[in-house]
């Protein structure tokens, strides 16, 4: 009972970062209709959680010295709570300072949760506990989603509900980690020595713990005597070649995690299907859903097919996968902008406004500029008397001047306003593309990259080597999320996918030259598959039976060939 109490607790904070991250794509759809947010108000409110978070991660390392759990963890709860009223302010100021409290106790609280997890589960359920812990995530971004379709039929208020909403469970966890029991490793870290058998204790139930107390204090001792006696831990795996070539395996997955999409494909799903011509901000909303749904469902997939299939193949399939469906996303919007409504109307600007809008001749080039909007009647299914204006600078939802310059008189002069996206029949593909794009990710350069990057390092250096690969995924998930709009802004929608998709190629070229198969492996086997260098170790896989032994003796390393192992033995 005590053991099924901790992991709810945290796989909570799962979930409330997933909710976080994930509310943020809905929430934007209505925002920029409120304060008039420009692309890049609109790529710092979205990257700001993130880019905090990488801050809160790195304090939570300092803060892990205060107790596993409780510090930064409540800190984290704490700093989510206070936010949440925050993001009603009437400013864009004010919602950009509490998406940066978010993402700091984001940061904080969540780097506790693999640590504590690994530290407290049995060796047999840690990966499979890591694994719900993503689960939840991808479950908060689901419920985030559905909860941003309830709201967006509230136009005035919706984002605010949207947002604040995460209070609810943050103030729940608050609690919960009120009573949660110290790591029992952390304990024999600082001497005590009998609290940590009894908390132990209390995890394990019935069973016995001698024989895992006693592995876990040797770990701790030998770890003490080898960081004590050999400088910096990131010094050694830097000089030590197997550990250096590891860490640009691990770090170089994280990093092509990022660089192939996945943040921009979550926080801006809603806003990708209403510029692939989804004209509806509700129904762009709840076509958002689906894609967060097909994420959570095949995560699951992903839990079963790891130890059937590899972490190797499914990693190189999943991101195949993925460079596939960046160009039918791409091709979606190419073809979109092949049939482009053109302009055929042009009006004259009253005198001292702006008339740069009218320069264009068609509907994607009006779309690409953040000032202009699409304004057009309708006769059946045909575009007619079609031109491109101003943006109300207030208001996204009109026109500054013309014949959809007020939104209430829409309806009565049959007009219709379209801005950041262009009236298509083909907007069906972008949906499509995004469903299909996580159905390969989710089972592979979802999961995968953590799951690598937690067996790859000897124990020495695992810690270390899973801080450095973290803070990659930040920093390149901050960098995509930040640059999107901007990209598609510049390189064109459909440009920006094709980006992507060659971001995805090289990660392709990198998988298959440097990433080993580590499944059904010892972690003795695994540092030996680091071997060989770099370009050469997705090789190793494939030299079945070849393995080296280690043995310990008097703290230093020695490799035994297979014979040799069978004599020790």
């Amino acid at each position: 009972p005590a053991f099924v109490y901790v992991v709810a607790v945290f796989s909570a904070l799962g979930f409330l970062f997933g909710y976080d991250t994930g509310v943020v794509s809905g929430a934007m759809l209505l925002l920029k209709r409120q304060p008039s947010l420009d692309a890049l108000w609109q790529e710092l409110l979205v990257s700001s959680t993130v880019g905090a978070a990488v801050s809160g991660a790195g304090g939570a390392g300092a803060l892990n010295g205060w107790g596993r759990p409780r510090l930064p963890s409540l800190l984290g709860s704490a700093l989510l709570t206070a936010a949440s009223p925050g993001l009603a302010g009437n400013n864009k100021e004010t919602l950009l300072a509490g998406r940066l409290v978010v993402g700091l106790g984001i940061g904080i609280a969540s780097m506790t949760v693999p640590v504590y997890i690994a530290e407290v589960s049995p060796p047999n359920l840690r990966g499979r506990l890591v694994t719900i812990n993503t689960l939840f995530i991808t479950g908060g971004q689901f419920f985030a989603s559905v909860v941003d379709g309830a709201f967006s039929y509230l136009q005035k208020d919706g984002w605010r509900y949207m947002l604040g909403l995460a209070a609810i469970p943050a103030v729940i966890q608050f609690f919960g980690f009120l009573f949660l029991p110290e790591s029992p490793r952390w304990l024999i870290q600082k001497g005590q020595t009998q609290k940590a058998r009894r908390i132990l204790s209390q995890m394990r139930g019935n069973q016995t713990i001698d024989e895992e107390y006693d592995s876990i204090k040797n770990n701790i001792e030998e770890e003490e005597k080898e960081v004590g006696s050999a400088g910096p831990v990131i010094c050694r795996m830097l000089s030590y070649p197997p550990t250096r070539r590891a860490l640009i395996v691990g770090c170089g997955l994280q990093m092509f995690q990022q660089l192939s999409g996945i943040n921009t494909v979550m926080y801006y799903s809603a806003t990708i299907l209403q510029m692939s011509g989804v004209e509806d901000d509700r129904l762009a909303i709840w076509l958002a859903s689906v894609t967060a749904f097909t994420n959570f469902i095949f995560t699951l997939v992903g839990v079963w097919l790891v130890e059937k299939v590899g972490r190797r193949k499914l990693t190189f399939g999943s991101l195949a996968g993925r460079h596939s469906l960046f160009f039918i996303l791409a091709l979606g919007f190419l073809l979109s902008a092949q049939v482009s409504p053109r302009i055929t109307f042009k009006p004259i600007a009253p005198s001292g406004q702006n008339a740069t809008c009218t320069r264009y001749s068609y509907c994607n080039e009006c779309m690409l500029d953040p000032d202009c909007g699409f304004c057009y009647k309708m006769n059946k299914s045909t575009i007619i008397d079609s031109s491109c204006v101003p943006v109300n600078k207030a208001s996204t939802s009109e026109a500054a001047w013309g014949r959809c310059e007020n939104e209430t008189k829409f309806k009565t002069e049959e007009v219709f306003w379209a801005y950041n996206f262009c009236p298509t029949p083909y907007s069906w593909t972008a949906l499509l593309g995004l469903i299909l794009y996580l159905v390969f990710f989710a089972p592979g350069m979802g999961p995968m990259p953590w799951t690598v990057n937690s067996e790859i390092y000897p124990l020495w250096a695992r810690s270390t080597g899973n801080a450095c690969s973290s803070g990659i995924n930040w920093i390149f998930n901050v960098l995509v999320s930040l640059t999107f709009l901007h990209t598609a802004e510049y390189l064109t929608y459909y440009g920006a996918f094709f980006l992507y998709a060659g971001f995805a190629a090289v990660g392709l070229l990198f998988i298959y030259g440097c990433l080993p198969e580590t499944k059904g492996k010892k972690l003795e086997e695994i540092e030996s598959l680091f071997d060989n260098r770099l370009c050469t170790c997705g090789a190793t896989d494939s030299d079945e039976g070849r393995y080296i032994e280690y043995i310990r003796v008097k703290g230093s390393n020695y490799h035994l060939s297979d014979n040799d192992a069978s004599d020790v033995e």
